[in-house]
C-alpha cells in the first residue's frame, strides 16, 4: 500500500457492523469479568485512561506512515513529549537540545533540572550540534525537523548517527516536516512526535499529540507512562483527526506549493528585509532540505518586516484574510508574532543569537488561493 493510500485506508476497522467508519467508543471503562481483556495489541483493555479503541485507526495510520512499529496518541503535543521525556530521562541524565526549538518544549526540559535532569544546548546548525553531541555525551537527544521559527533545518540522518554512536536515545519532533517531507525513524530515530494540531489533524479544531515508536519496548514502556500520566487523546479528538490525517497529502503538497509562491513574493517586497523558507536558494541550510525533502519544503515561511515592531503590529491588523494568531499547519492561513508567542519562553539574550527579533513574523500558509493572500499580504505591508 503506498503512502498516500495509507493516510486513507492504513489501518484496521474492526467495527462488526460494517461501518465504513471506525466508531467512537464513548466509554469511561468497559466490562472485566475477572482479567482484563485485551486490546488488538495486547494491552489491557479496561479503563479509558490507558487504552480505547477509538485511538487505534489513527495510532495504526500515523505509525504507518512515519514506519515505525506503533504509535500513543495523547491529548496534545506536549502531552506526548512530557511522556516521551519522563520516560526517557531520570535523575542525574543529560538532554541535549537546540537553542532554537517550540518555547513549550524548552521550557518544559528546564523545569525538569529541579528533578536532577542536565540539559544541554547547542546552537541550531548541524556542525555545532554534532560537536556539542560529541562534547557532552548526552544520554537522550533531541531537535526538530524544521526549527520553530526560523525554519533552520538540521541534517537529522548525520546527528542521529553520531548519536547512536555514542549510546544516546534520540527524539524528534517532526511536526513542520510532516512524513511526506522527512521520516527519521527510517535513519535511526528512536522516537518521533507531532503535534497532531497541526498538520496531522489540519482544521484548527482539535488539540491532540502523536508519539511514533522505533520498538514494543519502547511502546510498553511509553504506554504505561501515558496512563500513569493521563494524557491520551479522547476518543472525539481521535476521531477528528483521523478523519483530517485522510487528507494530508493533498493538504501538505498544496499548502507547500502556496508557501513557495508566497515565500517568492516576500523576497521581493519593499517592504520586506529578509525572508526565511528551505525551499528558497537564499535560505542558509537549502541544500541540507534538498538533500533530505526533495522538491517540497514545508508550508511556512518566515519574514522580517522593515520598520521594527510597530511595523509589524500595523501589518497585523492590516490583514484580511489572513487570521493574526498563534498556531500553524491548519486550512486557514495564520501569522504568528514569535516573540510574543511560541519563542517567548526562549531567554531573550538567545532570540537575539538565533535571529528572533522583534521584526520576525511567522506565516503558516493554509490552502486559500495563493493569489488572494499575495493581494492580503502587499495590501497588509503597504498599509
Amino acid at each position: 500500500m503506498r503512502r498516500g493510500t495509507v493516510a486513507v485506508r492504513g489501518y484496521r476497522n474492526l467495527d462488526q457492523l460494517g461501518s465504513v467508519q471506525p466508531p467512537i467508543y464513548l466509554a469511561a471503562l468497559f466490562r472485566m469479568e475477572g482479567e482484563a481483556r485485551k486490546s488488538d495489541r495486547g494491552f489491557d483493555l479496561k479503563y479509558s485512561r490507558e487504552e480505547n479503541p477509538t485511538l487505534r485507526p489513527l495510532e495504526e495510520v500515523v505509525a504507518r506512515l512515519e514506519g515505525g512499529v506503533d504509535a500513543l496518541a495523547f491529548n496534545s503535543g506536549m502531552a506526548a513529549l512530557s511522556t516521551v521525556f519522563f520516560s526517557l530521562l531520570s535523575a542525574d541524565s543529560s538532554v541535549l537540545v537546540p537553542m532554537e526549538a517550540y518555547g513549550a518544549t524548552l521550557r518544559l526540559l528546564s523545569s525538569l533540572v529541579k528533578f536532577g535532569v542536565r540539559l544541554r544546548r547547542a546552537y541550531p546548525d548541524t556542525e555545532a550540534y554534532i560537536e556539542m553531541l560529541k562534547a557532552s555525551r548526552p544520554n537522550v537527544v533531541f531537535f526538530e525537523t524544521i526549527t520553530n521559527p526560523m525554519l533552520r533545518v538540521l541534517d537529522g540522518p548525520e546527528i542521529v548517527k553520531t548519536a547512536k554512536d555514542l549510546g544516546a536515545s534520540v527524539v524528534v519532533d517532526n511536526t513542520f516536516a510532516t512524513p511526506i517531507l522527512t521520516t527519521p525513524l527510517s535513519y535511526g530515530a528512536d522516537v518521533v512526535v507531532h503535534s497532531a494540531t497541526k498538520y496531522i489533524a489540519g482544521h484548527n479544531d482539535v488539540v491532540g499529540g502523536v508519539a511514533v515508536v522505533s520498538s514494543r519496548s519502547l511502546l510498553e514502556e511509553l504506554w504505561v507512562w501515558r496512563a500513569m500520566l493521563g494524557g491520551i487523546m479522547q476518543p472525539f479528538e481521535a476521531y477528528l483527526t483521523l478523519r483530517g490525517v485522510k487528507t494530508l497529502f493533498v493538504r501538505f503538497e498544496k499548502q507547500c506549493r502556496n508557501a513557495m509562491a508566497v515565500a517568492q513574493f516576500l523576497e521581493g517586497h519593499g517592504k520586506v528585509a529578509e525572508v526565511f523558507y528551505p525551499g528558497l536558494p537564499s535560505h542558509p541550510h537549502h541544500s541540507v532540505a534538498k538533500k533530505l525533502f526533495g522538491d517540497k519544503f514545508g508550508a511556512v515561511v518566515s519574514f522580517r518586516i522593515k520598520g521594527g515592531r510597530d511595523a509589524v503590529l500595523k501589518f497585523f491588523k492590516s490583514l484580511r484574510l489572513i487570521i493574526p494568531g498563534p498556531s500553524l499547519g491548519g486550512v486557514e492561513s495564520i501569522a504568528t508574532y514569535p516573540v510574543a508567542s511560541a519563542a517567548s519562553p526562549i531567554p531573550e539574550e538567545d532570540r537575539k543569537v538565533l535571529g528572533i527579533t522583534e521584526d520576525l513574523v511567522r506565516l503558516s500558509v493554509g490552502l486559500e488561493d495563493v493569489e488572494d493572500l499575495v493581494e492580503d499580504l502587499d495590501r497588509a505591508l503597504n498599509s
